[in-house]
């Protein structure tokens, strides 16, 4: 006859809660986030995720099991998750406001369309500085680093704890302002090359009015952009390995509380 294994039901209790911890994170956070990857593969990583960490997670289970405690608890992981997830996103979300500053300041901006991948309206550099930045957290191994991050807030918030909403609203108002500071400094040669190009074009407007500069100033601007946007973009691999170690701080000043 073949064996019977047995597996407590306070294990799979873990694995279950574990797991929508792990899926909501994975559905918010970037580089998982992406539409291209099949929503079953991401529900079985995350299965995978909290699989190896189930005899840890096991003692976490609360000792009433009943049905309303339990679906409480699975709403408190959704909500860590999600947390966890969109202080990661926040911070990414930097190298996106880069391409869009550069498509308003190179002209591109009216070149807006829908982006399949992020479900995001995005102009031209904006969807490629994503797809770039994306590209690179997977180069660089940025994402085990935010997968390790993540695999540890088990430890600091247990199954049966709560997340502190007060430091994560702190964490919130200190990210929003260094997203849109990375975004713009990752943009600033391109943008300060366009400022001076509008101060020319104005002082060429004073000295000879009958030329009209602004006439063939757009796509004079536009043709810019494209010749120096690669001296904008050779900021970007420095951009998301400081994104990637701020973002895996923040992380962890959340599981510290």
């Amino acid at each position: 006859m073949p064996d019977t294994y047995t597996v407590p039901l306070s294990t799979v209790l873990a694995i279950l809660l574990g797991s929508i911890r792990a899926g909501v994170w994975l559905a918010l956070c970037p580089p998982f986030n992406n539409r291209g990857a099949p929503g079953p593969v991401k529900a079985l990583l995350s299965v995978a995720i909290a699989l190896p960490l189930a005899p840890r997670l096991a003692p976490q289970i609360p000792a009433d099991m009943s049905a309303g405690v339990l679906a409480a608890n699975a709403a408190e992981q959704a909500v860590v998750g999600a947390a966890l997830a969109f202080i990661t996103a926040l911070l990414f979300a930097a190298v996106q406001v880069a391409g869009n500053l550069i498509d308003l300041v190179g002209g591109f901006s009216l070149a807006f369309s829908m982006d399949p991948f992020s479900q995001q309206g995005n102009a031209v550099f904006g969807r490629l500085y994503n797809l770039i930045g994306m590209a690179l957290m997977f180069a660089t191994d940025s994402h085990q680093l935010i997968l390790r991050g993540f695999a540890r807030s088990y430890t600091a918030i247990p199954l049966n704890d709560a997340l502190s909403l007060r430091t994560f609203a702190e964490i919130i108002n200190g990210g929003l302002g260094e997203m849109f500071l990375a975004g713009l400094q990752i943009a600033a040669p391109l943008i300060a090359i366009m400022l001076a190009v509008d101060v020319a074009l104005g002082l060429l407007t004073r000295a000879a009015p009958a030329l009209n500069p602004f006439s063939f100033g757009f796509p004079a601007k536009v043709l810019l952009t494209l010749l120096i946007v690669g001296t904008a973009m050779m900021l970007l691999p420095n951009a998301v390995a400081n994104l990637t170690d701020r973002s895996v701080t923040l992380v962890l000043r959340l599981l510290a509380t």
